[in-house]
């Protein structure tokens, strides 16, 4: 499969809003595993965290290429550090049953929590844990879903809660992610930037094309693969008559499966960029019903599109992406 290739476009129009979701989590088909949380580097809990390895540790496979989420270190009530998947589609944190044994918390499930995925919904239990630090980000007294072991390894996902008023830089070059309070910085010379609209449930929206045809896009780095609603494919069929369809399948952060219609897509254009040689998956997926984006164009960017970047910046506080894009052995992945 072809890597997408970037290259730069006229500036369309600006960002839409649309509801957000609530315990949201999101993976695609499972590949091989990452290591074990017990292998993340150990830093003072009082350190600025990041990740350096000499190989990725923030990649986990997809079903197509080398390109995955997002790990950052995370501490919970003073243990770990846990690695948690960042994920912007997820509106709260959540962990496996294995971090509630390493902290020492009894599960339980007399009072369940719908947990709302990609592909499904689950009742699950959760924990309450008394703090959750990651750089300059303290959550305390949070209550945390438990999400089935379906995240190719991970701990869980780091959501979007206390984000507002931070800026998360991450450096696929070096193989490291900050999280640190918005100064209100614009983005530095040589950086893309896409407006986002920050929905009430935190979701990071923005208007966007395929080919054509406008598009919601969400952007999600908690999403190895990206996928669309039926209203895309619709539309897609009614500009082109035939597409050469694949049978994916997607499992979602509550472990059940979703198949859809996998094709390469015209160009996406988001911002300034252009998004070339995409894979989409086109299907009926739970989550647009939670995002109440089903009768018009949506597309849930993952990492496959996001990870093929030297520097991704998320500044909450200035609602911006800010990108840093790169030529790599793929090819050119930008024309300016």
């Amino acid at each position: 499969m072809t890597a997408p290739r970037f290259r730069t476009a006229r500036r369309l129009a600006g960002a839409g809003a649309l509801s957000g979701l609530l315990w949201c989590a999101v993976a695609a088909a499972s590949g091989p595993a990452n290591p074990p949380a017990s292998q993340a580097p150990h830093t003072a809990p009082n350190q600025e965290v990041s990740v350096q390895a000499p190989e990725p540790r923030y990649a986990a496979p997809t079903l197509r290429d080398q390109i995955g989420r997002i790990w950052a270190p995370v501490y919970i009530d003073g243990k770990g550090p846990f690695r948690l998947v960042l994920d912007t589609g997820a509106s709260h944190s959540a962990v496996t049953a294995s971090v509630a044994r390493a902290l020492g918390i009894a599960l339980d499930g007399s009072s369940p929590i719908k947990l709302n995925g990609v592909t499904g919904w689950a009742a699950v239990p959760a924990i309450r844990v008394e703090s959750l630090l990651v750089g300059d980000l303290l959550m305390k007294s949070i209550e945390l879903p438990i999400v089935p072991d379906a995240l190719g390894g991970a701990d869980g996902v780091l959501g979007t809660e206390g984000l507002l008023d931070k800026r998360i830089d991450i450096d696929f070059r070096n193989d490291r992610i900050t999280i640190k309070r918005s100064h209100d910085r614009p983005a530095p010379y040589g950086y893309v930037t896409v407006p986002l609209e920050i929905s009430r449930n935190r979701l990071l929206t923005t208007d966007a094309y395929v080919g054509s045809i406008r598009v919601t896009a969400v952007i999600d780095t908690g999403a190895q693969s990206s996928v669309a609603n039926l209203a895309l494919r619709k539309a897609l069929l009614q500009r082109r008559s035939h597409y050469a369809f694949s049978q994916d399948r997607i499992i979602g952060a509550t472990d059940t499966v979703a198949e859809g219609d996998g094709t390469g897509i015209p160009a996406i254009s988001l911002g300034d960029i252009q998004i070339w040689g995409a894979h989409i998956t086109l299907g009926d997926m739970h989550i647009f019903d939670v995002w109440k984006m089903t009768s018009k164009p949506a597309i849930l960017i993952g990492m496959d599109a996001l990870g093929r970047v030297d520097e991704l910046v998320i500044d909450y506080r200035r609602g911006e992406l800010q990108i840093l894009t790169h030529h790599s052995g793929f090819g050119p992945l930008i024309q300016r």
